[in-house]
Parts: C-alpha cells; sequence; structure tokens
C-alpha cells in the first residue's frame, strides 16, 4: 500500500501555558464536501483525553483513543473510526491535518465555531406548507419508549392513505438528514402534496424520539414501525386498509420484516439489500477501496481481510473464543502485510476491527437474509435502485423480485434509475463523496415514480 508523506506546517512555539483543554471547532473540506468536527479535550494532571463530534453525519461522543500533547503538537487518534488528527499549536489555534483512510486533509481548530458555505438545496420545501404538519408522539416496545415524529396531512376533508417512512442505518431523524440533505422531508412534502398522508419519526434513542440506539437491530426498529401503523390506526384522518411503508436503505431491509407478518396495503423499498449484510459491507468495501485509487492488488487483499473476519464471526461470533480468534488472524495478517491503514497503529486497528462486533446491530445485520421476509409478502412492492449506487448495489433488485414472486406474489415492479446513486441523486460517480456536493436531494423523477405507483395502488 503506498505511504503518504505527512507534511506538518511548522509555526512558532507557543507557550504551553495557555490552556488546550475545552472545546475546538473546524470545518475539514473533503473533495468539494464541507464537515464540522468538534474536539472536546480534557486534562487530569498530565495526561489528556478528547473525544470528536461529526454534527453533520449525527455522530458525537466518539471517544478518542490516544490523545497526547507534546512539544506544542496535538496528537489525536480515533480507533474506532480509523481516524486521527496531528495539529500545531500556535497563537491561531491549532493548525495542522486529520487524516482519513491514509490521507491528509487541512484542518484548522478554533475556540470559535467557523462559518460553512450556504447551500443551496432547491428541493427542500419552506414553511408554510400548503397542508398540515403535526409533532406527534406515540409509545414504542409496549410502552417502554417514546417515539417523536412529524404527521403531514393533505388540505382536504377525506380520509387519506398514507406512508411511514423508515430510515437508513445508524442514528436518524424523521428528515433521514444526511451529508446535508433532507430526503425524508422533501419525500414527504411531495407525498402530501400528492394526497397521501406521511408519518416520519426520529430513530429511538435520537432526535425527540426516547430509548437506547446503541442497543437495537433491525428486528427492534421493525417492531417501532410496526407502533407506528398502530397510531396511525388511531387517526380519524387516515384510511386504515391503505397504510403502506416506504424504507430507504436499511429501512428497505426493516419495511419486509413487517409486512411478512403484519397487514400493510404496500411497501416501497428504496436501495434495499436483497443479500446478507456481510455481502452488502463486502461490496462497500470493494467499492470504497476502489474510489480512494488503490491498485488491484490492495483491493483484494482488503476484501480477502474482511471476508476472513466475517467467515471467523460466522463460524465462531457466538463464541466466548471470538474476539480472540480475531485478533490473532489480524496480528498476522499485519505481521506479514503492515496491511493496515495510514493513520493508525496496529492496536487501533484491530480494536476498530472487533469493536464492531459488540454492537448488537451490526450482529444481526451481518447475518440477517433478506430473503427470509422477502418471501413472506404478499402486498404490492415497488423496489427502486441507482444505477451508480455504491453502497447498496443495484444488483440488489433483481435477487428481491426473485425472492418475492419464490413466495407466490408476482404484483412486484422493479426499476433501476440511470446515473443515480444511493440518495437517487443524479451524479457523477456515486462515491458518497459526492452526495453533499449536489444540490438535488432526489430527482423528481423518482418522486413521480414513487407517488404515482402509490396511487395507483390506492385507488
Amino acid at each position: 500500500m503506498k505511504k503518504l508523506i505527512l507534511l506538518i506546517v511548522l509555526i512558532p512555539c507557543l507557550t504551553q501555558a495557555q490552556d488546550l483543554t475545552g472545546k475546538w471547532n473546524g470545518i475539514v473540506r473533503v473533495q468539494g464536501m464541507e464537515l464540522s468536527l468538534v474536539f472536546h479535550i480534557s486534562r487530569e494532571d498530565s495526561t489528556y483525553a478528547a473525544n470528536m463530534d461529526i454534527p453533520d453525519e449525527k455522530a458525537f461522543g466518539i471517544p478518542a483513543s490516544t490523545t497526547n500533547f507534546k512539544d506544542s503538537t496535538l496528537n489525536v487518534e480515533l480507533s474506532q473510526i480509523g481516524v486521527r488528527y496531528q495539529g500545531r499549536y500556535g497563537s491561531n489555534g491549532i493548525e495542522g491535518f486529520f487524516y482519513k483512510s491514509g490521507q491528509p486533509f487541512p484542518l484548522n481548530l478554533s475556540r470559535n465555531q467557523p462559518a460553512k458555505k450556504a447551500l443551496f438545496r432547491p428541493l427542500e420545501p419552506k414553511q408554510p406548507y400548503p397542508y398540515y404538519s403535526e409533532e406527534v408522539r406515540f409509545p414504542g416496545e409496549g410502552g417502554k419508549i417514546e417515539l417523536a415524529g412529524t404527521l403531514t396531512l393533505p388540505d382536504s376533508k377525506k380520509k387519506f392513505p398514507a406512508v411511514i417512512l423508515i430510515t437508513g442505518s445508524g442514528p436518524q431523524n424523521r428528515d433521514e438528514e444526511f451529508m446535508t440533505h433532507k430526503p425524508f422531508l422533501v419525500l414527504a412534502d411531495h407525498l402530501t402534496k400528492n394526497g397521501i398522508a406521511v408519518l416520519r419519526y426520529d430513530d429511538r434513542g435520537f432526535g425527540q424520539s426516547t430509548g437506547n440506539h446503541g442497543s437495537a437491530t433491525s428486528a427492534d426498529f421493525a417492531n417501532d414501525v410496526k407502533a407506528a401503523i398502530t397510531y396511525l390506526n388511531t387517526r380519524k384522518e387516515i384510511d386504515k386498509r391503505r397504510i403502506g411503508l416506504v424504507g430507504h436503505s436499511e429501512g428497505g431491509l426493516i419495511a419486509p420484516i413487517v409486512a411478512a407478518d403484519t397487514e400493510v396495503a404496500f411497501i416501497v423499498l428504496l436501495a434495499a439489500p436483497g443479500v446478507p449484510g456481510s455481502q452488502i459491507l463486502l461490496k462497500q468495501v470493494e467499492s470504497v477501496s476502489r474510489f480512494q485509487g488503490l491498485d488491484e492488488e490492495d483491493v483484494q487483499r482488503a476484501l480477502k481481510i474482511q471476508r476472513s473476519v466475517y467467515e471467523i464471526f460466522s463460524q465462531y461470533g457466538e463464541d466466548e473464543s471470538f474476539e480472540t480468534r480475531v485478533k490473532e488472524y489480524l496480528n498476522d495478517v499485519i505481521s506479514n502485510n503492515n496491511n493496515i491503514p495510514e493513520g493508525m497503529n496496529e492496536e487501533g486497528f484491530i480494536k476498530m476491527q472487533v469493536s464492531q462486533f459488540r454492537k448488537p446491530w451490526m450482529r444481526y445485520f451481518l447475518k440477517y437474509d433478506p430473503v427470509n421476509s422477502l418471501k413472506s409478502i404478499t402486498c404490492p412492492v415497488l423496489a427502486l435502485n441507482g444505477e451508480k449506487d455504491v453502497q447498496v448495489a443495484p444488483e440488489n433488485l433483481a435477487i428481491i423480485e426473485k425472492a418475492i414472486r419464490l413466495g407466490g406474489n408476482d404484483n412486484v415492479t422493479v426499476k433501476e434509475f440511470p446515473g443515480m446513486n444511493h440518495l437517487f441523486q443524479t451524479c457523477k460517480t456515486g462515491a458518497m463523496n459526492e452526495y453533499a456536493t449536489i444540490e438535488q436531494t432526489i430527482d423528481p423523477s423518482v418522486l413521480e415514480e414513487i407517488s404515482g405507483w402509490v396511487l395507483k395502488q390506492t385507488k
């Protein structure tokens, strides 16, 4: 793997009597995308500690595995997500570089929050809306948690068909806000203007919803969807016979789980997995590695390592020896190939690999085969994918259609949109770092496809 030379701009030293602790803000610019980063640094005696927030990605309190400050240079390593920061402390704050996958990006930190470039999002609706919008709350998990969301209703007196929007992986708010876009706000606005009521809500343990997101699996999120259905059935404005689901990414895995044992009128799957999570993640590793410019030998080596780790999980995932076996394997890989991301030490790399398997969500996602629920769906299904989707490849469409038809349901429509990515934006490459640079949140043709199909099912 090619090594990158660390370039640090040297600035005149400032006495370390100045306090380094507290909150430090900065904006890292990665291939046209701007991300706000916040470092929180504390000190006890001569030992420093830190954690980092990425507000744009709704990630907060990411703990640093290593924090040190010596000779006016700050080093912070976050092995959990494979990044590090190195900067020189001076009169203008901290000036240095943020490293992701070995690639350096300039990042200067200051006590003040720097202003980001204003973004133009032409499809994002602005209040006042031409329809009724209500903040709602409803119980989940048998009353143990409360889910908070927004219900939008068309401007008329009749009963409406309704959809429940189901977010993708990771803690998401009701707008599925990601990479400076709000896809579910745009989708809800379009559907409501076309006569369809929409319920969208913050994931459990995030936004205004209670509960613990970190301990939940896709099965738990499916139960939250069922709670949303129960709530809609209490609303006099909703036609109970015409309630459907729209799931994006992991939401497209969750919707079939719900539809397999709960009566719904239809489901729409947007960039949904048709294979177990281990296959989805391997495909992502391949795509991301190539976008990073790795040569074919390094791509195949990265795939081999990840595939081997998943195979160990498949065999020993429930065994107490699992973590030991993974560590032994990775230590052997490192000693033979030294094939770890630039900017990470060996211990950090192994910790990052092992820690992901401690999460209930990951353990469930790796093993669960969506075909199990797809074969049990009896309602109409619309499945869409972007041709350039690098997170959930469009090849999943054929697998989804085959599974649904195998279960005896021929009311399934699949469509691949040329030149579109995982968010259904018209794009150049499909890479994730493109998302924020594109003004369009969802291509209008996709919005029309969804609303037109839903209205056809709910006549």
